[in-house]
C-alpha cells in the first residue's frame, strides 16, 4: 500500500474550548409595581438603598457604594493622608515615607542605571539615607536576637535622637546601634548582657561602652530593668533575677527552680555575699547552687555555656554560696522536702 507521504502527518489535536461564564446580560431588573419595561432604577449611595426612580419602591437595601472616597474627615482641609496608602511611620515624621523603585531590566542600555542615581540624589538627603539604612539594621538585629517589636522601636527613637544631636559623632554606626539595643532592652525589661550584645553587633567591648556611657549621661536616663526591682543593686545594672528567666529556660529546668534561685540571690545581697561579682557571674553560681540543692542536676559545663562566663568563675561563686549556705537556705524549703544541704557538693576550697 503506497501513501503520498513515507511518513503521513498525524490527525491535529482538537482543542476543546474552555466555556467562559459571565453575567446574564438578558437578564434585567424591574419593579414588580411598575412593571416598566425600560426601569428607572435610582442607587442612592447615601441610604444604601436601590430605589425606583418612578413609583419609589425599594427594590434593595445595604448598597455598597463602589465609587471612589473624595470626602476627608481631618480637621485641616486638604487631602487626607490616612485614606490613602499605607500608616504614616512617626519615626520618619518629615521625611518622604513612599519608595519608587526602578526596575534593572533596560535592555543593556544604562539608563536604568542612570535612573537611579538621579532618583537616589533628589529622593532623599545623606542624613535621611543613612538614617533608614540604621533603621533597617536595628530591625534586622533584632530580629536575629529574637528581640520584640517594641525593643526595636526604643531603639530607632534613641538611634534618631542622637542623631539629631549629634551625641555620638565619629563613631561607628555599629557601636551607636548596638549601645542603642542595649539601652531599649533595659527600658524594656528584657535586659542582655554586654557580651551578648557584642556577638550579636561584632562591635569591642570598649567601644560599646564608650557609647553607652555617652547616650545615658546625654539622656540622663535610668534603666527600667533595675528601677526599684532590688533591693540594694546599684543604678544601671541588670540585676541577676533579670537573667535567671532566659538561662533556666535554655537549661530546660523545671518551673520552681527559678523562684527558689531568685530568692537565694535576693537573699545573698542582703548578707553581702559575693559583691562585686558580675550578675552574669551571680546568675551561673546561683542555679549551679539551687540545682545541686533541688537535686536537680545540671552540670558546670552545661550552665557555663548558656550563662557565658568560665566554669571556674561559676565555682568561685558556689563556693561563696557553699560556705553560708545554713543562711542561704530556708527552712520551710528543708521542712517540706524541696532542699537537702547533703545533696550540696563540698568544692575544693570551700569551708
Amino acid at each position: 500500500m503506497a501513501y503520498s507521504q513515507p511518513f503521513p502527518l498525524a490527525q491535529p489535536i482538537q482543542k476543546v474550548q474552555q466555556p467562559t461564564f459571565g453575567p446574564d446580560l438578558a437578564v434585567r431588573l424591574i419593579c414588580p409595581e411598575c412593571r416598566d419595561p425600560n426601569p428607572n432604577i435610582v442607587e442612592e449611595f447615601s441610604s444604601g438603598d436601590l430605589v425606583c426612580g418612578t413609583c419609589g419602591l425599594v427594590l434593595g437595601d445595604r448598597i455598597v457604594d463602589t465609587r471612589s472616597e473624595w470626602r476627608t474627615f481631618a480637621n485641616d482641609e486638604g487631602d487626607d493622608p490616612s485614606r490613602v496608602g499605607a500608616a504614616s511611620d512617626p519615626l520618619m515624621e518629615g521625611m518622604e515615607q513612599l519608595d519608587t523603585t526602578i526596575s534593572f531590566r533596560d535592555g543593556g542600555s544604562g539608563i536604568a542605571r542612570e535612573l537611579q542615581r538621579a532618583a537616589s540624589r533628589s529622593a532623599a538627603s545623606r542624613s535621611e539615607r543613612n538614617l533608614l539604612q540604621a533603621f533597617r539594621d536595628i530591625a534586622g538585629w533584632c530580629d536575629q536576637f529574637s528581640l520584640p517589636k517594641t525593643i526595636s522601636d526604643i531603639a530607632k527613637q534613641l538611634y534618631k535622637r542622637s542623631d539629631e544631636e549629634k551625641l555620638l559623632r565619629g563613631k561607628p554606626l555599629e557601636a551607636v546601634i548596638a549601645a542603642c539595643i542595649f539601652i531599649a532592652c533595659r527600658q524594656a525589661h528584657v535586659p542582655r548582657t554586654f557580651r551578648e550584645i557584642c556577638n550579636l553587633t561584632h562591635v569591642s567591648k570598649k567601644v560599646l561602652g564608650q557609647c553607652y556611657k555617652a547616650l545615658e549621661q546625654a539622656f540622663n536616663l535610668t534603666p527600667g530593668a533595675s528601677q526599684d526591682r532590688h533591693l540594694n543593686a546599684p543604678s544601671g545594672t541588670t540585676g541577676a533575677e533579670d537573667l535567671l528567666v532566659r538561662y533556666c529556660n535554655h537549661l530546660d529546668l523545671p518551673p520552681n527552680v527559678q523562684p527558689i534561685c531568685g530568692d537565694i540571690i535576693v537573699k545573698a545581697r542582703e548578707l553581702g555575699i559575693a559583691d562585686g561579682r558580675s550578675p552574669v557571674s551571680i546568675a551561673g553560681g546561683a542555679i549551679y547552687f539551687t540545682c545541686c540543692l533541688l537535686d536537680k542536676p545540671k552540670s558546670v559545663k552545661e550552665i557555663s555555656t548558656v550563662a557565658g562566663v568560665s566554669e571556674g568563675t561559676i565555682k568561685l561563686v558556689y563556693r561563696l554560696y557553699y560556705a553560708e549556705k545554713e543562711k542561704l537556705v530556708k527552712e520551710e524549703w528543708i521542712r517540706d522536702g524541696k532542699a537537702k544541704l547533703e545533696r550540696l557538693p563540698v568544692e575544693s576550697g570551700s569551708k
